[in-house]
């Protein structure tokens, strides 16, 4: 995870893959599915689309499940979709802000309710937790795509504000309004991309007591495992030791 805010950031590795592909594949149609009910169905014409596509891809999901997910966005299923955010605390009173795409907003919070009250925490009212964050643009690139010199480069020829490359990936950071145009820029060099989200990043990590670090994880856990939860972000350190 790198430390990184956004639990489970790099959500479509390998191993978690192969544990979780359903519901991976899952959250992923329906961003898919959303991006196009919004936009236009090419995703030439529509970014959101083309980087629900390249995380789809990076997640090695078949093109008849992609197809399948586009199509649904002329039915029901899109047109009852909605994007809810919620925040709240978990353990040791760690910020947490969980985006939603929900068919039912009642059914989700009560879901969400449940499991921050279960593991010590507490759903909040909107504002509650985003104070302690900032949204980014983020785009994120697998390693065996470009070289650290490179991407550097290319980040800051794209205009993005930060680069970082980790040991499977490179992350690059943008004001969250130009992260479509930054991401133009830098496809005339890259073709594969592991995500392209607008996220929330924490204005400082906190550290949490040894004997609650599990506990936090399995809260984090308990909220990626709900079928209606897209994204997860948390000022926790996830290298807190």
């Amino acid at each position: 995870m790198a430390g990184h805010s956004h639990w489970a950031g790099i959500k479509h590795k390998k191993g978690r893959a192969d544990k979780q592909r359903s519901k991976i594949f899952s959250k992923l149609s329906k961003e898919i599915t959303v991006a196009a009910k919004l936009g236009d169905k090419d995703p030439d014409m529509n970014p959101r689309l083309r980087s629900a596509i390249q995380a789809a891809r990076a997640a090695n999901m078949p093109k008849d499940n992609i197809e399948r997910a586009i199509d649904k966005s002329s039915g029901n299923l899109g047109s009852i979709l909605e994007n809810i955010r919620y925040e709240g605390f978990g353990p040791e009173k760690i910020a947490v802000i969980v985006e939603a795409l929900t068919d039912n907003k009642n059914r989700t919070a009560s879901q969400l309710r449940t499991i921050f009250n279960k593991n010590g925490g507490n759903l909040g009212s909107s504002g509650s937790a985003s104070h302690n964050f900032n949204q980014v643009g983020v785009i994120r690139i697998d390693k065996s795509e470009i070289q650290d010199e490179r991407v550097l480069e290319l980040a800051i020829e794209a205009g993005a504000t930060e680069c970082f490359s980790y040991e499977d990936f490179h992350e690059i950071h943008c004001n969250k309004k130009s992260i479509y145009s930054v991401k133009k820029k830098i496809e005339e060099s890259i073709e594969n991309f592991i995500s392209t989200e607008i996220e929330w990043i924490p204005n400082n990590k906190v550290v949490v007591s040894k004997n609650n670090l599990e506990l936090a994880k399995s809260f984090l856990e308990d909220l990626d495992n709900n079928d209606d939860v897209q994204n997860i972000y948390t000022n926790l350190n996830l290298e807190n030791r």
